[in-house]
C-alpha cells in the first residue's frame, strides 16, 4: 500500500483535495480488488479499508473524532484544520 493517500501531507486547500481524490481512487482500487477476490469479512479489504460502507465510513470518522478531539490528543495541533479534515477521512477508512 506504498501509494496511499497520507494525511500528513495536507496542508491547505489544494494539497486537501488532492489527497481526497487518492483517497477516492484508493477506495475505488480497493472496490475493484474486492470483486476479483474477496478478502475475509473479519478484518481490513486489501487497500486496508475496514469500513466499506458510507455508514461505517462515517460513524468511524466520527468516533476517531471524538475519541482524539479531532486529533489533538495524538499531537495535532487545532490551527492544522486542513490536516485535521484528511485525517478524518482517512480514519473514516482505518478506525474501529
Amino acid at each position: 500500500m506504498s501509494d496511499s493517500p497520507v494525511p500528513s501531507d495536507v496542508t491547505d486547500a489544494r494539497s486537501f483535495l488532492e489527497f481526497a481524490k487518492a483517497l477516492l481512487a484508493d477506495r475505488e482500487l480497493e472496490v475493484a480488488m474486492e470483486k476479483e477476490s474477496p478478502s475475509s469479512p473479519y478484518g481490513a479489504g486489501h487497500r486496508g479499508w475496514e469500513n466499506g460502507t458510507i455508514e461505517g465510513f462515517l460513524s468511524a470518522a466520527i468516533r476517531w473524532a471524538e475519541d482524539t478531539d479531532f486529533g489533538q490528543r495524538q499531537g495535532v495541533e487545532p490551527d492544522e484544520v486542513w490536516h485535521q479534515f484528511a485525517l478524518f477521512l482517512y480514519l473514516g477508512k482505518i478506525y474501529e
